[in-house]
């Protein structure tokens, strides 16, 4: 734990008290604040006062003098509907922050590398800390993945904190000043919770607010919300720019070139190495992850023999695209992290012969993403709340089974991708890649994915 001693002496309200704000909680206390504390759920309440944090019903807490309110990522704010909290913060001139912050405000002079994008950056922290640690440079990956910031364990010298960002943390994250800024893409998701698609774009471009001294910005080119905003910064005039792609050339950046990752960082074009064989890293977009991955790491100092090497050893990551299983001549593909239907459509263009499990709580209007890979699904395998609708939108382009559960969907893909692949040959894949939340049967896109490795597993044990 990382103790945060700037507010020493000041008042600071915590509300949220799972993981990342039972930290903040105690960073803050050890730091000399006074920690007025709170979380809705009383489970949680009694977890953090049994570690010794003061807790106040932040719904009669005087406001005057309060320094700031460490606000958890994942409590919406002004959408969909204001939280009274906040608002009554804000009544108060009372900045609201999160955790990230924090590790900002209590070590300002260290090393950021910071990551965003609708999709891929968990997968681009991941490679990067992989990256850094081969090439002997110390660092620390949290954030939005894995680690809450404050958690991060301490950096010396020349290493670097590695910082997944959501966009709900980007808009509670000022005092960030990344060394190393990353957009990868945007594409429409949590909408709701930014009031429309403009409020998240803003969310996603506030990785760049706030740069370090000759700070570099690496922007995706995939996208035009992400092309606009690396045109915006060009004009700007405060970041270094590398642009970056998965499948088309980015002029003095970095991008994949039928899969040979390609540095044109010096205008050189110099072929580096070749992506294909990375099992990890299937796919354009997992390409435009490692080409992220590997402008941070030159930018670093890190030289491009290292870095491919580097690239080839990476494992991936649970839940993106992870091969959990294979039986017979059927892969079985872990893609739980696939919330939304543009992750999805990501792993749909990676595969041929598809048997895909898909469904839950969706949070868009269409699956437009997805329909160029209708053709190449064998079977799509619903479940969840999302079902019926998945049925009504595709229609007669795949055929359908309406499974109710994840159990039903993997035994009924299981047995038609075995009996296809005996009869026809080739080689077929089971993608559980869902493009919905997890919620409404499972308490998260892990706890899906887990019950999805497991019930493979089982399969592998009973034979084909």
């Amino acid at each position: 734990m990382i103790p945060v001693h700037t507010f020493s002496g000041q008042k600071v309200a915590v509300l949220g008290l799972a993981r990342s704000g039972l930290t903040a909680a105690l960073s803050l206390a050890a730091g000399g604040a006074e920690v007025c504390a709170w979380d809705d759920a009383e489970a949680r309440r009694g977890e953090a006062e049994a570690t010794g944090v003061p807790l106040t019903d932040l719904a009669e807490l005087d406001w005057t003098g309060c320094a700031a309110l460490v606000l958890s990522p994942g409590i919406p704010d002004q959408y969909p509907t204001p939280n009274p909290i906040a608002a009554a913060a804000r009544v108060a001139d009372c900045p609201i922050i999160c955790d990230v912050d924090l590790l900002a405000r209590a070590k300002p002079d260290a090393n950021y590398i910071a990551v965003t994008g609708t999709n891929g950056k968990s997968t681009t922290s991941a490679l990067i800390g992989h990256i850094l640690s081969a090439a002997g440079v110390p660092n620390q990956v949290g954030g939005n993945i894995g680690v809450p910031a404050l958690d991060l364990g301490d950096i010396e010298g020349t290493g670097a904190y590695v910082l997944e960002l959501s966009s709900y943390q980007l808009e509670r994250t000022p005092s960030l000043k990344p060394n190393v800024a990353v957009l990868l893409n945007i594409t429409p998701d949590h909408l709701d919770r930014h009031g429309g698609l403009d409020g998240y774009v803003a969310a996603k471009r506030m990785i760049f607010d706030n740069p370090a001294t000759g700070g570099h910005a690496i922007v995706g080119m995939e996208d035009g919300a992400s092309r606009g905003i690396g045109m915006e910064l060009m004009v700007r005039g405060a970041h270094k720019i590398t642009p970056i792609s998965g499948s088309a050339r980015a002029a003095g950046g970095v991008y994949g070139e039928a899969g040979i990752l390609i540095d044109d960082m010096e205008y050189g074009q110099v072929p580096v190495c070749d992506l294909k064989p990375v099992a990890a890293l299937p796919g354009t977009h997992n390409w435009q992850n490692a080409a992220a991955a590997y402008a941070v790491a030159r930018l670093q100092g890190i030289d491009a023999e290292t870095i491919a090497a580097a690239i080839a050893t990476f494992p991936g990551l649970p839940h993106r695209q992870e091969i959990v299983g294979a039986i017979g001549s059927v892969l079985y593909v872990n893609d739980s992290k696939a919330t939304n239907s543009q992750a999805a459509a990501k792993a749909l263009d990676c595969y041929d012969a598809i048997y895909w499990i898909a469904g839950g709580t969706f949070k868009e209007e269409n699956l437009d993403a997805i329909a160029p890979s209708f053709e190449r699904i064998c079977g799509a395998y619903l479940i969840g709340d999302a079902a019926a609708r998945f049925e009504a939108i595709i229609g007669a382009s795949a055929p359908v089974h309406q499974c109710g559960d994840l159990e039903t969907a993997v035994m009924r893909a299981h047995v038609a991708a075995q009996h296809d692949m005996d009869s026809e040959g080739g080689v077929g894949v089971v993608l559980l890649s869902p493009a919905c939340a997890s919620f409404d049967q499972f308490d998260s896109f892990e706890a899906r994915g887990d019950a999805f490795r497991d019930l493979v597993q089982a399969l592998e044990g009973a034979g084909p």
